[in-house]
């Protein structure tokens, strides 16, 4: 019986061999109706420029029947499976601080936290919802008549955006709310920081005098169509900024528009936020046109 002789297996000279494997990173979204969000392809695209492999899993509330009373369960698997963080949306925003370990300056001023990070099993809360609006608006709308500005909206968002305009340098702010004792409580917490600018409004009188307005609700929003303001109460003179971005062409950008006033859609805030959140996750700073121009490229083909 003849033996039949296998050739050696093929071996690559240690040399050859590349040195390190890319980094992986685990990062996700906990929030309901998220299933269109743009947050994994921005986040992953960017990541790849950077020779990072980095994997973005949307954790939808409404996909699995969860509510807020499961962020504890969510937060702990996140921690237990290694993520290096999770983004934090609708309506998660202010009901998460109790379950982190700590919260940065930023996030324990506004009472709203959109980045959570995970290092060395300690949960910190972030908020990069001001200062991502302020890159958008600020690019969108340099030299915006801030004098008298109507925040429609006292929620996670409209918290963070109503620090972010005063920094601005508003002069007036008119924070309007479904619920009105949450306008009230955002003024009293805004002016104590900023002196006494801001103030619980009626929004008849106060788009009455408003040189702008910021819409800080989910109206809008594919799963909650339709104008979270009468049309009539808009004037040309007046500048709009949007904070929903799916779609794009909200009914209030389309009706501010077609009147003649400037706008900023929600593409700046998502942009800007994400560029803040990455730089957390990572600890890379991203290209931050680089990530704007992609969010473009992807929103036009939706």
């Amino acid at each position: 019986m003849s033996t039949q002789l296998l050739d050696p297996p093929v071996t690559t000279p240690t040399s050859a061999m590349p040195s390190t494997s890319p980094r992986k990173v685990l990062i996700g979204l906990i929030g309901a109706g998220i299933q269109k969000s743009l947050s994994p392809a921005l986040h992953e695209e960017e990541a790849r420029h950077h020779g990072m492999r980095l994997h973005y899993q949307l954790i939808d509330l409404d996909r699995s029947a969860s509510s807020v009373e499961h962020l504890p369960t969510l937060l702990s698997a996140a921690r237990i499976m290694g993520y290096a963080g999770c983004n934090v949306t609708y309506p998660c925003k202010q009901a998460v601080i109790p379950h982190l370990d700590s919260l940065s300056e930023e996030a324990r001023a506004m009472g709203a936290v959109n980045t959570v990070v995970i290092r060395d099993g300690q949960l910190v809360g972030h908020n990069t919802d001001g200062s991502g609006w302020a890159w958008g608006f600020t690019r969108a709308l340099p030299g915006a008549d801030l004098r008298r500005v109507v925040l429609l909206g006292a929620g996670g968002a409209g918290a963070a955006i109503a620090h972010a305009v005063l920094r601005l340098g508003a002069e007036h702010l008119s924070i309007v709310d479904a619920q009105p004792e949450r306008a009230a409580q955002l003024a009293a917490d805004v002016n104590a920081l900023y002196g006494a600018r801001a103030e619980a409004a009626d929004i008849q009188a106060a788009m009455a005098q408003a040189t702008g307005l910021i819409h800080a609700t989910p109206t809008g929003m594919d799963k909650l169509p339709g104008l979270p303001l009468d049309v009539a109460l808009l004037r040309p003179a007046m500048w709009v900024s949007e904070v929903v971005y799916f779609p794009l062409d909200t009914a209030l950008v389309q009706a501010a528009r077609a009147l003649g006033c400037r706008v900023s859609d929600g593409g700046g805030m998502a942009v800007g936020q994400a560029v803040g959140a990455f730089e957390l996750f990572t600890g890379e700073a991203p290209d931050a046109a680089r990530m704007d121009a992609h969010f473009r490229r992807l929103v036009s083909t939706r």
